[in-house]
């Protein structure tokens, strides 16, 4: 007799879902990518698969924006695609910069010039209130237009001076610190365990892991 095949083992490994992260900041997507990272998926970057498209952000709202992008790459590279939209806060600002924080100061600003300006508004700011908040919305969409959104946010002020090192793709970061840490919301500064305590993406990273378990059954 011929030999049968035995058909008992799979004949090929399970490939893992994919997930688009729609963003062009590298430091947003390394941060993102990492906290996905105990997730069975193959994440994406938008040079992957191609796309240089991009959205002009329109919206009066984090959620707007976050929704908006996630169902424009999701759409057009027909994958599951995950964006975000946040910003600073700062309290005696009335909430400013918030949505308008990567061009607060001006349109397609390096990092160093924001850091710049964000020098002059800290010497205006007043001793007995310098609070701020670091905001985030982060959004799932499918390719058939079904969307979900969560939010993450953590509270600081902003400090008198800068640290030194700068943390591409993050300026705001260089004067947001941390009084209970005695710290800058910076990687350099943050151990493991605080990054994950007090980052505001990994808060709403958080949230979404179980809307991404269910909606891609993983």
């Amino acid at each position: 007799m011929g030999n049968k095949r035995n058909n008992s083992f799979p004949q090929s490994s399970v490939r893992m879902k994919k997930l688009l992260v729609a963003t062009t900041n590298q430091g947003k997507l390394k941060e993102i990518s990492q906290f996905l990272s105990d997730l069975p998926l193959e994440i994406i970057s938008l040079f992957d698969v191609g796309i240089a498209d991009d959205l002009e952000e329109t919206g009066k709202t984090y959620r707007q924006n976050s929704q908006a992008k996630a169902l424009f790459y999701a759409k057009i590279s027909k994958l599951p695609a995950i964006a975000d939209d946040g910003g600073i806060e700062i309290d005696v600002l009335n909430g400013k910069p918030g949505i308008k924080s990567r061009r607060w100061f001006g349109k397609n600003l390096t990092d160093e010039k924001i850091i710049k300006h964000m020098g002059e508004v800290s010497k205006k700011l007043p001793e007995d209130n310098r609070k701020a908040f670091f905001k985030t919305v982060i959004s799932l969409a499918l390719p058939n237009g079904k969307v979900w959104s969560v939010s993450g946010e953590i509270q600081g002020i902003i400090a008198k001076k800068p640290y030194l090192k700068l943390l591409k793709g993050y300026p705001y970061r260089s004067f947001f610190y941390l009084p209970k840490l005695k710290k800058y919301y910076h990687e350099n500064q943050l151990t493991n365990e605080e990054e994950r305590l007090y980052n505001h993406r990994y808060k709403a990273i958080e949230k979404l892991k179980q809307i991404i378990r269910k909606v891609l059954s993983i």
